[in-house]
């Protein structure tokens, strides 16, 4: 009886299956994500050289012992020097001839340098996003991990709001955000957390800043904490004091811009359709020009994966597939307001993972 398939080895003999029917002998793949995606392995320096005998992970002598004990992969080997050296050895030992790269991630001097250490009897050819695509389904392992790290940001959202006082800078918030999340359980935080106030927030993705919040002063906190690899994101609106009627106009509209998107997925929808669904509503309030990005994207090992919610996407959206709903409007010299939850599409719709409330929170 054969042994069953790790879900790594699922994974792999995928890929073997779309390097077949590509005509390719095997391919060189150097993306940190992508070597975890199909091995496990989360060292800093790793390279992956898949064929139809299975992959061959390479590391350096740093992560010898990691490698063994993280890895899975039908060979491993510890290298000393240049990796990529290493590659090209074993890629002429194979005869190979006709090899797949992913052009996303291979800069153009990494490209000429494998291209040299092959030589001209192997062909280089660039990869599909066939990858991202089987990455943007989540298996049940994963989806499990992602709602892990959204519980793990949402507690931290309230925990580190506790602590909030009127004149506390936002890098103070920022780092209170970041350290509750750590103490949570976080490995980090998914991406450079995003705390903006008054004016300030009418940049999308505003840098916090060594100055006071204000009473008064809208507040936009975007965070997202990373468990077992995996992301999650949300962004929430809070405000020391009482809205104006502007502030409370504008949240409103931009709320029911993010419930419209909702709304919208589910399988078998575009992307673009959700993203026209968020956007119909802030245009009927006249608002659609100060939305300046698009409504979503995909996330996973990445906090931006495939898809992407935006006006021209025509991706199929399947079970699995977990995005993000973010639409937001932006006034220079006044503010902005964005409000975002993680979202799983289901068989029969979606569910929304975040479980913070929507609610413009007063503190």
């Amino acid at each position: 009886m054969k042994a069953k398939l790790s879900e790594f080895g699922e994974r792999r003999r995928w890929f073997q299956g779309v390097l077949a029917e590509a005509g390719l002998d095997g391919a060189f793949l150097s993306s940190p994500v992508t070597v975890r995606y199909l091995t496990g392995f989360t060292g800093s320096n790793s390279m992956l050289l898949m064929g139809a005998s299975g992959a061959e992970l390479f590391t350096d002598p740093r992560y010898t012992v990691q490698v063994e004990q993280e890895a899975d992969a039908e060979k491993k080997t510890v290298a000393a020097g240049v990796l990529m050296n290493a590659v090209c050895a074993s890629v002429k030992k194979r005869r190979m001839r006709r090899m797949g790269f992913e052009a996303s991630h291979l800069t153009y001097e990494g490209y000429a340098r494998l291209g040299e250490g092959l030589g001209a009897k192997v062909a280089l050819k660039p990869l599909g996003r066939g990858l991202a695509e089987r990455r943007a389904v989540k298996s049940a392992g994963e989806i499990a991990a992602i709602r892990r790290a959204v519980a793990i940001n949402s507690e931290a959202y309230e925990r580190a709001l506790k602590q909030f006082r009127v004149g506390m800078l936002e890098t103070e918030l920022a780092a209170e955000l970041d350290h509750q999340m750590r103490l949570l359980g976080a490995e980090c935080a998914a991406f450079d957390t995003i705390v903006a106030s008054g004016a300030h927030s009418a940049l999308p993705h505003a840098h916090p800043r060594p100055v006071p919040v204000k009473a008064n002063a809208l507040l936009l906190i975007d965070m997202g904490a990373q468990a077992s690899g995996y992301a999650s994101d949300m962004t929430r609106m809070a405000l020391p004091g009482k809205p104006s009627r502007r502030a409370a106009k504008l949240y409103r509209a931009v709320l029911e811009a993010q419930l419209a998107g909702i709304d919208a997925t589910r399988p078998g929808a575009s992307a673009s359709s959700v993203d026209h669904a968020a956007r119909r509503v802030l245009k009927s309030e006249g608002l659609e020009e100060l939305f300046i990005h698009s409504t979503g994207h995909g996330l996973g090992l990445e906090i931006h994966e495939y898809p992407r919610i935006g006006k021209t996407e025509e991706c199929e959206l399947k079970p699995g597939m977990v995005i993000t709903i973010e639409p937001g409007v932006y006034v220079e010299g006044w503010g902005g307001i964005r409000i975002e939850d993680t979202v799983l599409v289901t068989e029969r719709g979606c569910e929304v993972l975040t479980p913070t409330p929507k609610e413009l929170r007063v503190l």
